[in-house]
């Protein structure tokens, strides 16, 4: 099989004006991406997410490594690599003071499509992405979920084999996110391969193929999503509702009690359920019935749960389940240091 990407030792050290030391971001990771799949990368900030796509996409340099995109070597023989890219950033890069059809068209010439070929292009994507008819309105006065979708079309306007997509759904609502994923999906099922950056989990559980977890500048995991959770048992949890058989409030203690059951490790609280993380689900099953019937409280709901993506990338990066993380330094700041190469 092609590999759409292969990455061999790449490593990204930032020099340090002043000091022999630099800041190491991506410290000699390797992966490949197949040819026709849909690949997520994850990472906390200050993981090294975006300096790694960067450097993929050839706006940074690596420090030491190699970059195969396709067949071509990204140091030596970049101009062929770029020509079977499409990149979109987290920030539109929509011109807003064109209409959505200049935008295309003004793509396609960059790419030099012939005339006829980009405006069949144009005309196509546009329908495509619900866009046609606004294609002679000025991006300025379009919706931010609009803008993204007419980015993608910028993106692809030239056939690209590879997508890069960086955050693509970040800060859209609910039914512009919906229709994005539709886009991803068609994308790749007309033979794109995509190299999805998100920081949605869910996202990257519902549409990747494989994901690659990033901490500390090193890939810390790499398989499908559905084997990365079966990998962590350890994670697995109950859920359960509980209600009071009369009209009384719920106990006060009931948290610091369910937490207090044996086989339980953790405990979150999701809306009016308790989600109880255990390794030993069958033994916990018996001590929530047997609390419940000890203090008059009726089990609406009781499920037994596999670990969820959230819970592997948690796992995995240390971080503290039903914990919201404090945001660290922006991923392109890098933290930690190296010496010179």
């Amino acid at each position: 099989m092609t590999e759409a990407i292969q990455v061999e030792n790449l490593t990204k050290v930032y020099p340090t004006p002043g000091k022999q030391k630099g800041f190491l971001a991506v410290d000699q990771i390797n992966f490949c991406v197949h040819q026709g799949e849909v690949f997520g990368f994850l990472g906390p900030n200050g993981a090294g997410k975006s300096t790694t796509q960067r450097m993929l996409t050839s706006l940074l340099t690596p420090t030491e490594g190699s970059i195969h995109i396709f067949v071509h070597d990204l140091a030596h023989d970049a101009y062929d690599a770029k020509l079977v890219i499409g990149m979109v950033p987290e920030e539109s890069n929509v011109y807003t003071e064109l209409s959505a059809w200049d935008n295309l068209i003004f793509c396609a010439q960059l790419h030099q499509l012939p005339k006829q070929t980009r405006q069949k292009r144009a005309k196509e994507l546009l329908e495509t992405f619900g866009l046609w008819e606004k294609r002679h309105d000025k991006a300025e006065n379009f919706s931010k979920g609009m803008r993204r979708r007419l980015s993608i079309a910028m993106a692809i306007i030239h056939y690209p084999k590879l997508l890069f997509l960086d955050e693509p759904t970040s800060g859209l609502d609910a039914h512009s996110t919906h229709i994005i994923h539709d886009l991803i999906r068609k994308l790749n099922a007309d033979g794109a391969t995509i190299f999805l950056t998100t920081h949605h989990i869910e996202e990257a559980n519902q549409l990747c193929d494989r994901v690659a977890i990033i901490n500390y500048g090193k890939i810390a995991a790499i398989d499908t999503p559905e084997r990365l959770k079966s990998a962590f048992q350890q994670v697995q949890s109950v859920e359960v509702s509980l209600h009071t058989r009369e009209e009384s409030s719920l106990p006060s203690n009931l948290e610091h009690s369910l937490n207090s059951l044996s086989n339980v490790s953790t405990i979150v609280k999701n809306g009016d359920k308790w989600r109880l993380y255990t390794q030993n689900p069958s033994a916990l099953l018996p001590e929530i019935i047997n609390y419940a019937g000890q203090n008059q409280l009726q089990i609406i709901s009781l499920n037994t749960l596999a670990p969820s993506l959230e819970d592997v990338y948690l796992q995995i990066t240390g971080g503290q389940i039903g914990v919201v993380q404090p945001n660290q330094k922006d991923a392109n700041t890098p933290q930690r240091k190296r010496g010179n190469r």
